[in-house]
């Protein structure tokens, strides 16, 4: 053990009392204790929200999506079709996404009807595990085509299976003002109800066959779109690349996952730094707190300093003996903080001691997710904060004159 940091223990941890600087010190191990803690339970937190809401998004959507440019509408999806399976992508599926109007003989409701290729739809989309009554089944018989409703839908509009209910088209509608026709529509009969943990699709988005989809809203062969699944999902940015540069830029926007939520992700990640910045202020304020204590032991240790230096003891040493012992508060903060923000949250992950009711969260208890980078990054910035807490006194320490220092005792 070198001079310098028994010097710094042994004024850190005295023995022989309990001084009004070591009950600072005692508090400013525990506020960086609290600001740790606190730190990384909250970014786990976080962490476990990010991660469930992704599993739900790539679980219900799509990981890559084509969409036309400029019209909104893909006229020739054959084409483009085998452009996108050329380029080493095996699961592809056309869509249609347009606003209609659910009819029963008491509501109306818009909503967005969404026709897929009901042979193709599992290879694009997670759906089908998500249906809760019934069965993903949107077939004709006879005049009635099938229809598939997420859960909080089907409630507002007082639908169960076996129920049928029209879609009106508003193609039909613009026409039927303007020519005093009557509106397109057909009858559907409700084969499935999905619960997707996602209540802006379970109160928004109604299936139908995309033949039906094409028809009722006169899109001809034209769709709105081609979903992409890819067997592994992190390579969606590389595919995004290789689809852009197969097909015209001008005419064809690729999207991800991600793109397609950035704005959901780009307020978690401003919440997430906001919690960040917030927590930083508890181990901020400790920092003050060693910065105070360490320049209290100075003043306190003045005759000690100039009976070092008198004995030789560089500037430097002085220094480091300063600088220790804000570092020695620091860390035995930053292994406490550690240890308890690690301990809380694993016991959250498997114990799931602070439950939330699954009827309105969808989830039965606070998700948590324990990254490795947090256990690096918040223990080490807050030990940096503490190193920037002893700068000054340790260099006001070094500065001081040996004379003057044994004199003023």
């Amino acid at each position: 053990m070198n001079a310098e940091f028994f010097i710094a223990r042994r004024y850190l941890f005295s023995k022989r009392k309990i001084s009004f600087i070591t009950i600072i010190s005692a508090i400013s191990i525990v506020g960086v204790t609290i600001g740790v803690a606190a730190m990384i339970i909250v970014l786990s937190v976080f962490n476990g929200f990010n991660k469930k809401v992704t599993s739900i998004l790539i679980g219900f959507d799509p990981h890559l999506r084509v969409e036309a440019v400029k019209s909104g509408k893909i006229e020739n999806p054959e084409s483009v079709m085998q452009s996108i399976l050329a380029c080493g992508v095996e699961n592809a599926a056309p869509f249609t996404l347009t606003k209609g109007m659910l009819a029963t003989k008491e509501i109306n409701k818009v909503s967005f009807i969404k026709g897929v290729d009901d042979a193709r739809i599992d290879k694009v989309s997670g759906i089908k595990k998500y249906v809760k009554y019934g069965s993903f089944n949107l077939s004709d018989d006879g005049e009635f085509g099938g229809i598939v409703l997420g859960f909080s839908l089907a409630g507002s509009m007082k639908v169960f299976i076996g129920d049928t209910l029209t879609i009106v088209s508003p193609v039909g509608l613009e026409y039927s003002l303007t020519q005093f026709v009557e509106p397109i529509t057909k009858k559907f009969l409700v084969r499935g109800i999905y619960d997707s943990d996602n209540r802006d699709y379970d109160s928004k988005y109604a299936y139908i066959s995309i033949d039906n989809a094409q028809k009722l809203f006169k899109l001809g062969g034209a769709v709105s779109g081609i979903e992409v699944r890819l067997n592994d999902i992190s390579a969606s940015d590389k595919i995004k690349l290789t689809l852009q540069s197969a097909l015209d830029v001008t005419k064809y926007n690729v999207l991800t996952w991600y793109d397609l939520h950035s704005d959901f992700y780009s307020i978690l990640k401003v919440e997430r730094w906001t919690a960040f910045i917030i927590l930083s202020l508890i181990i901020a304020v400790a920092s003050f707190n060693i910065l105070g204590s360490l320049t209290m032991t100075v003043i306190e240790k003045k005759r000690d300093i100039g009976i070092l230096k008198s004995m030789g003891a560089s500037d430097k040493m002085i220094t480091r003996i300063f600088m220790f012992e804000g570092i020695v508060v620091g860390l035995i903060g930053m292994i406490i903080g550690s240890a308890l923000g690690f301990s809380i949250t694993l016991a959250q992950l498997y114990f799931k001691f602070y439950k939330m009711d699954a009827s309105v969260y969808k989830i039965d208890a606070l998700p948590v997710d324990l990254r490795a980078g947090d256990f690096i990054f918040v223990p080490l910035a807050a030990l940096v904060l503490c190193f920037l807490a002893s700068l000054y006194p340790s260099r006001r320490a070094a500065k001081l004159k040996p004379v003057e220092s044994i004199r003023w005792e």
